[in-house]
């Protein structure tokens, strides 16, 4: 190792940040139990972050009253959990668990309706300190992201564990939430790490045990493994990751196809994809769930206006724009429809995404009952090649014209300080 780096101790107190040396149980300088230490610490340099229990974290970083008191982050009664704290998760309390059942398991619960402006903020912030970590930052969502460290150790002085520490450490001190972090040699190992000591965590998955960690646990730990390929896997008596590293590679391909070829490398803990720092938008979407079924096409075309406007207004701050319009219907037995259209300009505009997701709409309302309306737009491109002046229909342009002018307004005076008679109606629906 070079003598710019000082030699890796055994490893380091998750609390005062001291190293530690192999053999004591608590931190001599600190006393804490929460210790760190891996045979690979030194030579490890991927890592998965994933904040705890992130919306609820965040409202009971702000709400100190709620901090002993189950908390439920969601919509009405007719909604779903966004997420929830590790309290009403001991009750049963799941991420997208209908409200009732939700209330049902916890009726103690405090439920406090998304606040997405407030969470992506502070993910902005703790981005902004993984950033300063290194530049190979790639963003799996909003309280999520992968880490490469490779490399840094000569800018930090440090080893990406001890660096990976002090960052969990800043973000809980200047943040005021908490984060879980896992770190080994690939994605995979490194996601399937971050989830295993939660919340507070700091797992280590290392070269050398692979193979004997992953053999035991089920196959449902593979990215990609779902309810249907799970059960396929079963009824072929394949339950555990250990069965499938004994399986050849070719005879998993020949049974399951490209996905038997991941399962065959994924088994092994091969895993060749790297930290991306920059990762393609695939749509822009909005969508709420109603309080009540609603079936009449006068009462859910507001809706549509104001998540159309939802929708556009996120384009335009990304600079995005998209050529196909997609609308999303649930059903009140919980089916779900979707209609889509492509157009022949790419848009970003509320009143072209609105009209199209209208004309998809209204051959739906022919009596059914819905509980959720969404829309959204695909095949995503830069904004710049959005809504070409139309020299046909002078109304179009128009129209774009006075949509941008309202914009201009709204961004002088706030959100609301322009609305159309359709969006405050709708207001009143959701």
């Amino acid at each position: 190792m070079s003598q710019d780096i000082p030699a890796s101790p055994a490893g380091y107190c998750r609390d005062c940040l001291k190293p530690v040396k192999a053999t004591v149980e608590r931190c001599r300088a600190c006393g804490s139990p929460r210790l760190i230490r891996h045979p690979e610490l030194a030579t490890l340099t991927i890592a998965h972050i994933d904040c705890d229990a992130f919306y609820a974290s965040v409202e009971k970083r702000d709400h100190p009253e709620l901090a002993d008191k189950p908390l439920i982050i969601g919509g009405g009664t007719r909604g779903v959990v966004s997420t929830c704290c590790y309290i009403a998760r001991i009750s049963g309390v799941r991420s997208a668990m209908p409200m009732f059942k939700a209330l049902e398991a916890c009726p103690d619960a405090v439920v406090i309706r998304p606040d997405m402006r407030k969470y992506v903020a502070v993910s902005r912030e703790i981005r902004t300190l993984m950033n300063e970590l290194t530049p190979l930052v790639e963003p799996v969502s909003i309280d999520e992201a992968f880490l490469d460290l490779t490399g840094t150790e000569r800018l930090h002085h440090a080893t990406a564990a001890e660096v990976l520490v002090r960052f969990a450490a800043r973000v809980e001190t200047e943040i005021g939430i908490t984060v879980s972090v896992g770190l080994s040699h690939n994605k995979f190992l490194a996601k399937i790490a971050s989830d295993l000591d939660k919340p507070r965590g700091f797992s280590v998955i290392g070269r050398e045990e692979t193979l004997s960690f992953l053999a035991s646990k089920p196959v449902s730990f593979i990215w990609g493994v779902g309810k249907a390929l799970n059960a396929r896997l079963t009824g072929d008596g394949i339950r555990t990751i250990g069965q499938l590293q004994t399986h050849d590679e070719g005879d998993l391909i020949r049974r399951y196809g490209v996905m038997g070829l991941r399962l065959a490398k994924l088994s092994r803990g091969i895993d060749a994809r790297h930290v991306r720092p920059e990762r393609e938008t695939k749509s822009v979407s909005a969508e709420t769930t109603f309080n009540t079924d609603i079936s009449s096409a006068a009462e859910l075309i507001p809706v549509l206006r104001r998540l159309s406007e939802k929708v556009s207004h996120r384009m335009k701050a990304a600079e995005l724009a998209g050529h196909t319009v997609t609308l999303k219907l649930k059903t009140s037995d919980f089916k779900q429809l979707t209609r889509s259209r492509s157009l022949n300009d790419p848009t970003q505009l509320a009143d072209r995404i609105f009209k199209t997701g209208r004309a998809l709409l209204e051959p739906e309302t022919d009596g059914r009952r819905f509980r959720l309306i969404g829309i959204g737009v695909s095949e995503l491109c830069p904004g710049d090649l959005a809504d070409p002046q139309d020299l046909v229909d002078e109304d179009a342009t128009r129209h774009a014209n006075a949509e941008h002018a309202v914009d201009a307004l709204r961004e002088k005076f706030g959100k609301h300080a322009v609305e159309l008679g359709l969006v405050f109606d709708a207001r009143k629906k959701t």
